[in-house]
């Protein structure tokens, strides 16, 4: 399995701090008290949650939803966020292959003489 060009886009995406941290702060348990059923999580809420300025949110988000790995939906004034949660699977397929060494077919060791 070679890696597509989405895989790459995501493995990228996820190579920096801040966007893993918008990334737990989006799928873990804390992000449920800013969680608007309708619409995700407000840009304000993960500014104000990761401490970090909008422009900041505006670029990593950018970033991440390029890779597919997250939703976002402007309503008005707010741009509102949510995980895709097919987003990450190809990557775990992808890396997957990694889990367990490959064996080369042959003898091990040498050959005794």
């Amino acid at each position: 399995m070679e890696a597509t060009n989405s895989v790459v886009e995501a493995l990228k995406a996820l190579a920096d701090p801040v966007r893993l941290s918008i990334l737990e702060f989006l799928w873990g348990p804390a992000a449920e008290e800013f969680r608007d059923d309708e619409y995700g999580i407000c840009a304000k809420d993960v500014e104000r949650f990761i401490k970090v300025t909008q422009p900041t949110v505006s670029y990593h988000m950018k970033i991440l939803v390029g890779a597919g790995l997250v939703a976002a939906e402007k309503r008005g004034q707010k741009v509102y966020y949510e995980c895709v949660t097919e987003g990450p699977g190809e990557v775990i397929r992808y890396l997957e292959r990694y889990r367990t060494p490959r064996r080369v077919p042959g003898p091990v060791g040498r050959p005794s003489g």
